[in-house]
């Protein structure tokens, strides 16, 4: 009965966070999602409007709408990850469905002389960033699992993490993570998991530790599995003004959950080692909320060319973490099992703010006949910050950030080209690695390089389109944050079919 209640009591476990540069890329990132119209043309819609997708990068866009509408947008995901780890490679596909668009506009056109000629309200939702996806990492490396334990430990008195007489195992590890923080705690599971000993275990002062692993190289295997998402919802006010310009605003309100599961197994030690096989598990949790706000107007200078600026506020997240861990070994505690994803660690309530976004766009517009756009945007990532700033581990993490982090300079092409009902429709997106190095080269995120396309047909009072898109990028995936240096290099394809339908009012 009483491990019973020790699980209750572990849902409000206050612990030392590990928040890192990790959670603020994953956050900042805003994948390509949208309408099908939008998704195929690159996204390259500052200075068009007229499509819901459009606010999330110009909210001036909801004043081009000539009537009221509501569309909704769905979306197959195909995610292939092809991971070199020590010259092994493992490939893994991924495939799902979803709804990523869902919204509406209403147009309120002004009929007397005024030169406001109308007024327009949209809500939409977007899925701005879906993270389900897999990454099976495979191979042989000189450095093994010991090495994460053995760097977590340095430091730590070794009479701190003995369980006390009468003390549960699983209270000792949740105790631990709350009263003196999360390397004592992963101390802790070293320790009892078999991995590493201290140097003098009659000394409790000792904090010196040693590790039960003998080998020149070890098997490891590694599943990374994320799901979750983060979701926008935008509510957009714009006006038209004369015949040639439009302004508007939007309050942006995003729900985050991400999963992120860490299965680990490593085998393949010495004949003479005393331990021969480590399983480490690791699963997180994050929920929260953030919010941000965006301004922009779109300008036609004739006829034929439109200019577009807009501005895309910081976005302040406040997000709350819990993890859950389980480590098993041949030479493990005989009571390390009831260290399971039961035990559940919660982190303080945090706050990360993404960098603001500067967008300047510019279309050329053929009539009936069709159109090409072109968008410049720039994020300075150095900018992104984890708070409150007061928390020492935050503030140093944070110099970590604006040292790492640069500026990103991100370009989108689209064009459209419309035969009677038919539209085609072709799109090019190029955005920069928000490493100040470039990022692939010293362990972190490349360049990611778009190409898209798609067909659209206008039956009048509604209209269906269809797009097709494909994004690679090549990423370095650590293992673990501190001990293990040697990353995975992973090659990330995302291909999407989205099929949109739009109805008139």
């Amino acid at each position: 009965m009483k491990r019973y209640l020790y699980l209750l009591l572990a849902l409000v476990c206050i612990g030392a966070s590990a928040q890192n540069i990790n959670d603020v890329l994953r956050y900042s990132t805003e994948d390509l999602q949208g309408t099908a119209r939008f998704q195929a043309m690159g996204g390259a819609f500052g200075a068009l409007g007229g499509d819901l997708s459009a606010l999330n990068i110009n909210p001036a866009g909801v004043a081009v709408f000539n009537n009221s509408l509501f569309g909704i947008t769905g979306a197959n995901f195909n995610r292939d990850n092809e991971a070199t780890y020590f010259n092994s490679t493992t490939a893994i596909n991924n495939s799902f469905w979803d709804i990523n668009q869902l919204g509406g506009v209403f147009v309120f056109r002004n009929n007397d002389n005024s030169e406001w000629k109308k007024v327009a309200l949209a809500f939409n939702y977007d899925m701005v960033e879906n993270f389900d996806n897999d990454i099976v990492i495979r191979g042989n490396s000189p450095q093994g699992i010991d090495n994460y334990f053995l760097s977590a430990a340095q430091g730590v008195p070794f009479g701190s993490i003995l369980i006390r007489d009468g003390e549960f195992i699983e209270e000792a590890y949740l105790d631990i993570g709350s009263s003196l923080g999360f390397l004592d705690q992963q101390t802790f599971l070293g320790y009892y998991g078999g991995v590493i000993d201290p140097v003098d275990p009659d000394d409790n002062n000792n904090t010196a530790y040693v590790s039960n692993a003998q080998y020149s190289q070890v098997s490891q295997d590694y599943l990374l599995r994320t799901s979750g998402f983060n979701s926008k919802f935008s509510l957009a006010l714009g006006s038209q003004y004369k015949d040639n310009l439009y302004l508007g605003a939007a309050l942006n309100f995003h729900t985050v959950l991400y999963d992120q599961y860490k299965e680990f197994t490593e085998s393949g030690y010495d004949v003479a080692s005393p331990i021969q096989f480590v399983n480490f598990d690791n699963l997180l949790r994050t929920e929260g909320t953030g919010f941000s706000f965006s301004l922009g107007a779109i300008a036609k200078l004739n006829e034929n060319i439109r200019v577009g600026g807009s501005y895309q506020s910081p976005t302040w997240y406040r997000l709350t973490d819990d993890t859950s861990q389980r480590i098993d070994s041949d030479l493990a505690d005989s009571e390390i099992g009831f260290i399971d994803f039961n035990i559940v660690n919660l982190f303080e309530r945090y706050t990360i703010k993404t960098p603001g976004k500067l967008t300047g766009s510019v279309a050329l517009v053929f009539g009936k006949e069709g159109l090409l756009s072109f968008d410049y945007g720039y994020q300075d990532m150095s900018q992104a910050e984890l708070r409150p700033v007061s928390d020492p581990s935050f503030s140093s993490e944070n110099q970590f950030i604006a040292s790492e982090l640069g500026t990103v300079s991100s370009y989108r092409i689209g064009g459209e080209y419309r035969i009677d009902k038919v539209s085609l429709r072709a799109g090019y997106r190029f955005e920069e690695s928000p490493f100040a190095d470039g990022g692939i080269n010293n362990g972190g995120i490349g360049d990611l390089t778009a190409y898209s396309g798609g067909i659209g047909y206008n039956f009048g009072a509604s209209r269906l389109d269809l797009a097709f898109s494909r994004s690679e990028q090549d990423v370095n995936e650590q293992l673990f944050t501190v001990g293990l240096n040697n990353a995975a290099s992973v090659n990330r394809v995302n291909t999407n079919v989205t099929l949109a339908y739009t109805i008139n009012f």
